[in-house]
């Protein structure tokens, strides 16, 4: 894990962020502090100066070894920034990887099988009744007419059907309310929490709140994930493990690097850095 800390001579006379000998302005790290979430100004400061004097050795490095850049485009054309493609050629004719075998490919799908198992797909049907919280009075009047609906629905569960069209305020109104196979990920989370609960055939006990309003809900199906076998699975276990000692080697690259660079204006230890990201 890295570390970085400010050194300076007094607080109002900080030292200068420099890597042998050149100087990152305190403007770029102001700048780049902006892409660093954290608790408190100066830790997102430090963030930021520490990422870019790895950047900045990174690019030292790569100059000195005469490298010329190349860049590449991406798929809509987008031309790769200059320094960019000269630390992708660095990491590339520095750093290689070996093929994952098949023997640490399976060890590691055996004790990660839940890694890639298919979600779970749920075929739902609801009933919005679409309400604004900022309306105080028409949001309570959406979620009294919601538990109506839902207490008419007890006593005659085949005319969630005819509710919907008449009712929802969804486009899926005109398919009795039916929004076909979602996974997780794909509708807010409190309604994914609430089809997670429900078993196929039941409609939801009370409304369920999201910010679109209320919803009557009915799951109707469930298919649950399966986990492929070994062969399936493989392509994605050998990309995984590729990746692994990629950003394994990158780390070790960049330590070795800042290792040989002299730095000042901040204490850094290791190579924790987006760049291995």
């Amino acid at each position: 894990m890295s570390t970085a800390s400010l050194i300076s001579n007094t607080p109002e006379e900080p030292v200068p962020v420099t890597v042998n000998g050149e100087t990152i302005p305190a403007e770029a790290i102001a700048t780049e502090a902006q892409n660093h979430t954290a608790d408190r100004p100066e830790k997102a400061w430090i963030a930021a100066a520490e990422a870019l004097v790895i950047r900045e050795a990174l690019l030292q490095k790569a100059r000195a070894i005469d490298l010329t850049p190349q860049p590449v485009k991406d798929g809509s054309g987008r031309s790769e920034p200059e320094d960019d493609a000269l630390i992708r050629q660095l990491l590339e004719a520095k750093i290689s990887v070996p093929e994952p075998d098949e023997a640490s490919s399976r060890r590691y799908f055996e004790k990660n099988r839940k890694r890639f198992r298919s979600p779970d797909l749920f075929e739902a049907s609801h009933i919005l009744l679409q309400a604004d919280k900022r309306d105080a009075l028409a949001y309570m009047r959406a979620r009294k007419e919601a538990e109506a609906l839902i207490a008419a629905l007890k006593d005659k569960p085949d005319q969630f059907g005819r509710m919907a069209r008449d009712r929802s305020d969804c486009p899926s109104a005109s398919e009795g309310g039916r929004l076909g196979q979602i996974s997780n990920g794909q509708t807010t989370p409190l309604f994914e929490a609430a089809i997670s609960n429900m078993t196929p055939g039941e409609i939801s006990s009370g409304p369920v709140e999201t910010p679109y309003g209320f919803h009557i809900i009915r799951l109707d199906h469930i298919a649950e994930g399966v986990v492929p076998d070994f062969e399936t699975a493989r392509p994605l276990v050998e990309e995984f493990l590729r990746d692994a000692s990629w950003r394994r080697a990158v780390s070790q690259f960049i330590s070795l690097v800042i290792g040989e660079a002299r730095v000042t204006g901040v204490a850094l230890k290791g190579a924790s850095s987006p760049l291995v990201q």
